[in-house]
């Protein structure tokens, strides 16, 4: 994939988060003010899922196009994530080490969502990812975008 198209499909997995935030906004500030319901815990689970999803669709080409390589392994989300904060010989980092830490909660998150059934789900955890997820995600655009400029 050329560089053009890369910085194409990133500026789209870009306005994707930014769609699955907008459908879901009135629903991440009903919780804000009160407890969801299961059906509505489960919905925010898809949310919080969905939205690390898309971060790692955005790695994964970065690190398939840019960096031209992917981690592989077991471990090859979080050491993906861990690329995104390094240096090589033709870009800069992608992210900051602070906003890494912040997203390995959501990748953290995304490995228990998908390996478990959604009525295990306790609001008094996934509150912790979903109050910040709307500062998190504008934080890490602002990161990528500035990736992005420099890429350009």
């Amino acid at each position: 994939m050329s560089l053009e198209k890369a910085i194409s499909q990133m500026n789209f997995e870009i306005q994707q988060i930014n769609e699955l935030f907008a459908s879901y906004n009135d629903l991440i500030e009903k919780s804000k003010g009160e407890e969801p319901t299961l059906i509505e815990l489960t919905a925010l689970g898809s949310v919080l899922h969905s939205f690390y999803n898309g971060i790692e669709n955005l790695f994964k080409t970065i690190g398939k196009n840019i960096d031209g390589k992917l981690p592989t392994g077991h471990h090859w989300h979080s050491e993906l994530l861990k690329q995104m904060t390094e240096e090589t010989y033709n870009r800069a980092p992608v992210i900051s080490q602070g906003l890494k830490e912040k997203l390995v909660e959501y990748l953290a998150f995304r490995h228990f969502y998908r390996n478990s059934y959604s009525f295990f789900l306790k609001w008094n955890e996934l509150k912790k990812l979903v109050d910040p997820v709307i500062l998190v995600w504008s934080e890490c655009k602002i990161e990528l975008k500035s990736f992005i400029e420099s890429q350009i």
